[in-house]
């Protein structure tokens, strides 16, 4: 029998309370129900400088940016609930791509995205739910060899959606995030064979 999959899960918001951060936890608990082994961690806990090649050449790898890669190397998959900014990407998740996609010696490029597998979701105030910005996301996993999962959750209004207890308020959305929880362990169970 396969090993339990190895969930690499975060929101791209270091926000404390963040509407992101509280539905990547919903995607977990539909991870872990499935069987997988989930590692949910905070980008607040790794700060990062701004990517600049510059920078990199001078000072090498950030020491959070090589402890960020030895943790996605260890997993197959990625939870990730992303924030939308003026209709893209947040700042800070662009900046964990790029900076943990840096090669080291002895590691092939792209090492800790290629043959990955991701489920995305979403929560904004906004009428879509960050949709847009989940386009852009699905594009550069997309482009650097992770297999992001067709399935994905938009959660709108996400100020009125979320209850003091943090779950959602829609019962049926919070089993639909739950569900993408599951189906990426599904398909990460299939894949492992």
């Amino acid at each position: 029998m396969a090993s339990a999959p190895k969930i690499l899960a975060f929101a791209g918001s270091a926000r404390r309370d963040s509407c992101n951060k509280k539905l990547i936890r919903i995607a977990v608990e539909g991870a872990q129900a499935a069987g997988a082994e989930v590692t949910l961690l905070d980008l607040a806990d790794y700060p990062l400088p701004l990517y600049e090649g510059d920078l990199e050449a001078a000072d090498g790898v950030p020491a959070n940016a090589r402890a960020l890669k030895e943790v996605f190397l260890a997993h197959q998959g990625l939870l990730l609930s992303c924030p939308e900014y003026n209709s893209s990407i947040t700042p800070l998740l662009k900046n964990t791509i790029d900076w943990v996609s840096r090669p080291v010696p002895n590691e092939a490029p792209l090492g800790c995205y290629t043959g990955k597998t991701a489920a995305l979701l979403s929560a904004s105030p906004g009428a879509l739910g960050g949709l847009r910005g989940l386009v852009t996301v699905r594009s550069i996993l997309g482009n650097i060899g992770v297999l992001v999962l067709p399935q994905q959750i938009a959660v709108p209004k996400a100020y009125e959606a979320f209850g003091p207890d943090g779950r959602l308020k829609d019962a049926q959305q919070q089993a639909s995030v739950e569900k993408l929880g599951a189906e990426l362990v599904k398909v990460l169970g299939k894949l492992q064979g």
